[in-house]
């Protein structure tokens, strides 16, 4: 029993990390609506969770080495960055943007409410678990 408990929630867990992740894409996206040049970006979801998860083929990481004892370290790479994708261009801006606004906040507002889905549904397990130990 707890063992399939451990197993939901960490399902959760990796799913709640990719819609954020998604959502902060999203966001990025609208923040950067006038910037020239800039290509939208969004994230594959299964193949994200499938990494998140372990399940899907991903490459190893690649890891800078520090030569000196004053260089910085590198940031290791986000953990979805097989999964990022840039979106199709619908209609081309003259200035090379591939951001609708109207296609992210639709897309905004789904991962928001697949998040909030998520959370429900996590919440209802846990109500229920406790209902259950509770003799109700």
């Amino acid at each position: 029993m707890i063992d399939r408990l451990e197993q939901d929630l960490s399902l959760f867990r990796n799913a709640l990390g990719v819609r954020s992740h998604r959502q902060e894409l999203l966001a990025s996206n609208i923040a950067n609506a006038d910037t020239p040049h800039y290509k939208a970006r969004d994230l594959d979801f299964q193949a994200a969770l499938g990494a998140a998860l372990g399940t899907a083929p991903s490459v190893p990481p690649v890891t800078l080495v520090r030569t000196q004892p004053g260089h910085l370290g590198g940031n290791d790479a986000s953990p979805y960055a097989g999964a990022l994708r840039y979106r199709a261009e619908y209609q081309g801006a003259v200035d090379g943007n591939t951001v609708n606004m109207d296609v992210e906040r639709a897309a905004f507002a789904e991962n928001a409410m697949q998040i909030e889905a998520l959370i429900a549904f996590v919440n209802h397990r846990f109500r229920s678990l406790s209902a259950a130990l509770q003799g109700q």
